[in-house]
């Protein structure tokens, strides 16, 4: 009896543990699609540094007006063209401090290449403060304030972390502002070809027909277009009197226009797919009109793909405004994005002397690559069962 009475126990002691664990809603039997991807994601070591590291570059230029030491439009017309300041821990004279500081620059004119140069100024020294009164500005703008996050405190002094420009403009401060611009810039230009692509290849796997014939002759004719190509035809055509803002959404609807054919065709197939599914039918059977079953059942059975191709269409808008606005046909001054910095890269022999002009790419370079590597980390966690 007693052996018995254990082989009791043993089993019932068994039969709480898997209770308890189909009960966790960590445990793998019981977690939902979302959670395995979640949790296969996480496991993507640099598509989790991509994420964090975009998610701070966006609120650095949600906030660019405080974090800027200077204004996008700010001029020193002392020191034009002038190399990127080093910052300084060691003094001669007191040694390692806390504080950091710069020195101020002199400005030297070569007599046979009328070149000029910059060297440091011993004799000058700003500290590096924070939380500093500067130029005043209005956040987002409707917030004024005049608090910056760092800066010299001195308006007679310069800060120039990353060299200036043939105009004086501080390079630090506008690459800042620009990447509100840039960086923006493909957020809308992709919420925009996201509306288009899911609407008409939903309407288009979905409906079929006459419909799905029209729509992809239409893609058809868009994809055998080269694309740059494209691009400057219709940025060509926008007016050169239109506001800085029209111009802004009018790259905008262009770059969705061309952009929303790949997405569509994947929708397109995932809809053909899906649409003769029991659910489907169901819904079907029970009312529900033709677009809700595409919203309501359709899309959401491969969101997780969606999501991956937007996440990989990012960058490629980016990268469209940077060289249209790098040939001159994009975005113009004054309004400040990276390929409008870019502009002064074109010159070789002025990129010779000053090569910090080249700071913007190296940003986009960079957030190209973190879309990129979030974009392979999603990709994988969207088969969470491989």
């Amino acid at each position: 009896m007693s052996g018995l009475s254990t082989v009791l126990n043993q089993l019932r002691r068994q039969s709480r543990t898997k209770r308890k664990k189909s009960a966790d809603p960590t445990s793998y039997e019981v977690a939902s699609q979302w959670q395995l991807m979640w949790w296969k994601f996480k496991k993507h070591k640099l598509a989790v540094i991509s994420a964090v590291l975009l998610i701070i570059m966006y609120l650095i230029v949600m906030f660019c007006e405080f974090l800027s030491p200077n204004l996008a439009g700010t001029r020193f017309t002392t020191y034009k063209d002038a190399p990127p300041q080093k910052i300084h821990f060691v003094d001669p004279e007191t040694g390692f401090q806390l504080r950091p500081f710069v020195y101020g620059m002199k400005e030297k004119v070569n007599p046979d290449t009328f070149l000029r140069t910059f060297t440091e100024d011993k004799t000058q020294k700003y500290p590096i403060r924070f939380f500093v009164a500067g130029e005043s500005y209005k956040m987002w703008g409707f917030i004024p304030s005049n608090i910056h996050l760092f800066g010299l405190g001195d308006s007679k002094a310069a800060l120039i972390l990353m060299g200036t420009d043939q105009l004086g403009h501080d390079l630090f401060s506008r690459i800042i502002y620009g990447g509100r611009i840039s960086l923006s810039f493909g957020l809308i230009g992709i919420a925009l070809t996201l509306i288009i692509g899911l609407l008409l290849g939903g309407i288009s796997g979905y409906l079929g027909g006459v419909s799905d014939t029209i729509i992809q002759r239409i893609i058809d004719f868009l994809i055998c277009i080269p694309t740059i190509p494209l691009w400057m035809a219709l940025s060509a055509a926008v007016p050169r009197d239109w506001s800085s803002t029209k111009i802004y959404f009018g790259l905008i609807i262009i770059f969705s226009i061309i952009g929303w054919t790949g997405l569509a065709r994947v929708v397109r197939g995932k809809i053909l797919s899906l649409r003769e599914e029991d659910f489907t039918m169901a819904a079907r059977l029970a009312g529900a009109s033709d677009l809700r079953i595409i919203r309501k059942h359709l899309l959401p059975s491969f969101a997780s793909y969606i999501i991956v191709s937007v996440t990989l269409s990012i960058p490629a808008n980016i990268l469209g405004e940077t060289a249209l606005s790098f040939l001159g046909i994009g975005l113009q001054a004054p309004v400040v994005s990276w390929g409008v910095l870019l502009q002064d890269s074109q010159n070789l022999n002025t990129l010779a002397h000053h090569p910090w002009l080249l700071m913007p790419a190296a940003f986009i370079m960079v957030t190209v690559l973190m879309f990129n590597f979030l974009g392979d980390g999603l990709r994988d966690a969207a088969d969470p069962y491989k």
